[in-house]
């Protein structure tokens, strides 16, 4: 598994790969999985309840097929009503073409105890427009795919899949096939509402061999209305500059935003979106604006496009966030230049200052500054495919290291970056990242020291520039540059 999309507890089990798995020391009561349908994200939840069939059993063993690990951008992995991640090693079957977790339980498990574990994923880019094109007022449909049955190396009494959507217009939805073995009573698949129920299935043998998966598991399509715009961030740079002098953090962001909702089908109409917005009833797949949530205490907000500043936007600031609680935040409302339709993209700059105080530290012990940088400002709904963070230190910083919440797409870069009144340059690191979703919403901290004499070489070279240009001056005005001295006769 690409070591990007597991949660950062996911991956101290790195340290457990030593242990065997035991492929035959669990067996599922019951497996339920929920898939709550979206957009751009699509949020699953599967509780396995296992129970040990021999003494000290401590590992448990997950299974993801190809296909829905290369979709997963996040995991976690917690015992159900406990808030701390569980370790897990990661495996490769090249014979079930398999990805398996083994999940290091918090204690060994006595003979036929039971436990609950909870395994939460977010899959990106696996829903599609259909139709894929739409009319500036028609709908918007969507489509979903994943695998009927859950794969488990243990045999399993029970499981059903629940498939929800957040509009009970559910178009269409695949009927499974030749599961009579598995099925005691009813359908294999029921509808309510907005839910559509794959299951009860009874008595599945282990789903992970090749036999399995060839004839019977299978895969199931849901057809359902979605009513907000399906957003991707196609590009996300974001820079940090941390500045002692002026004690400010300045984060600018680099935004291109797409809709991939089903692409317009004819020409836009002026009229038409002014109607629609007048009588508040907007195409799904049309984005007319946009709400950010961005840090309190901020100021000198800026936020243009390739033409120039754009007024359709505003703030409002909430207190500093020494003063304020965790949860509050500025509102940023902005509105495009033009709404967004299916298939456009539009590129713009934010950019803000906050005090430095908000996000630094400092470390007596070690003798350090300690700061802490977002990764990004999530935008509702939307996975950002590529990102660029670039932290900008005080000129100067040396012994710098750094923390990260999850491993980067490629290795950290440390670079210099010069700008106006320097003389060195300042150091900069580089984090690259993929498929991002909110819940990557969190922080790097940074680590530096910068000796007394870093910070005095900015104002020596202020003071030098100047007395040159004062001494320069000074030789400039002795120099006489007079070609010819007629006129300058005494009588």
């Amino acid at each position: 598994m690409s070591r990007r999309r597991v949660s950062p507890f996911v991956l101290l089990g790195l340290l457990f790969s030593a242990l065997p798995a035991a492929s035959h020391s669990f067996e599922n009561t019951a497996i339920v999985r929920t898939v709550d349908l979206g957009g751009s994200l699509v949020y699953v939840t599967t509780t396995f309840a296992a129970r040990a069939l021999e003494q000290d059993a401590s590992i448990y063993t997950i299974a993801l097929g190809n296909e829905e690990e290369e979709k997963t951008s996040w995991l976690d992995i917690k015992v159900k009503g406990q808030q701390e991640s569980l370790a897990a090693s990661t495996s490769y079957d090249p014979q079930s073409q398999m990805h398996l977790l083994d999940v290091v339980l918090p204690k060994a498990l006595n003979l036929n105890s039971t436990i609950n574990i909870v395994l939460e994923t977010v899959q990106t880019h696996v829903t599609w427009a259909w139709p894929q094109t739409a009319a500036q007022g028609d709908g918007q449909a969507l489509k979903y795919k994943t695998n009927l049955l859950v794969p488990s190396p243990y045999k399993t009494h029970v499981q059903r899949t629940k498939v929800k959507s957040q509009s009970p217009n559910i178009i269409s939805h695949t009927t499974p096939k030749h599961l009579d073995a598995f099925t005691q009573e009813g359908g294999p698949v029921t509808k309510s509402g907005a839910t559509i129920t794959y299951g009860p299935y009874y008595d599945i043998p282990s789903s992970t061999d090749e036999d399995f998966l060839t004839s019977v598991q299978q895969s199931v399509v849901v057809h359902y209305s979605y009513d907000y715009p399906v957003l991707e961030v196609l590009k996300l740079r974001r820079a940090a500059e941390i500045s002692h002098w002026g004690a400010n953090l300045n984060i600018q962001d680099e935004i291109s935003l797409h809709n991939a909702g089903p692409t317009l089908k004819g020409h836009f109409s002026r009229l038409e979106h002014q109607t629609q917005s007048y009588f508040k009833r907007p195409a799904a797949h049309v984005l007319p604006s946009l709400t950010l949530h961005l840090p309190a205490g901020i100021r000198n907000t800026y936020y243009y496009d390739l033409i120039g500043n754009v007024s359709t936007s505003h703030l409002r600031v909430a207190p500093s966030a020494k003063k304020a609680t965790r949860a509050q935040y500025s509102v940023f409302e902005m509105k495009p230049r033009y709404p967004l339709m299916g298939g456009w993209n539009y590129s713009w700059t934010l950019g803000w200052d906050s005090p430095l105080e908000n996000s630094a530290s400092w470390d007596a012990a070690a003798g350090k500054h300690i700061i802490e940088i977002p990764i990004m400002t999530p935008i509702v709904g939307a996975v950002v495919n590529d990102l660029e963070l670039s932290v900008i230190l005080p000129e100067g910083a040396t012994d710098v290291s750094c923390v990260v919440p999850f491993p980067t797409s490629s290795n950290i870069i440390q670079s210099t970056h010069t700008t106006y009144l320097d003389t060195a340059g300042r150091p900069a690191l580089s984090f690259k990242y993929r498929d991002l979703t909110d819940k990557h919403a969190m922080s790097i901290y940074v680590t530096y020291r910068v000796p007394l004499s870093a910070h005095l070489k900015k104002p020596v070279a202020v003071a030098a520039a100047f007395f040159s240009l004062f001494t320069f001056a000074l030789f400039a005005r002795r120099i006489d540059l007079t070609i010819s001295k007629k006129g300058r006769n005494v009588s």
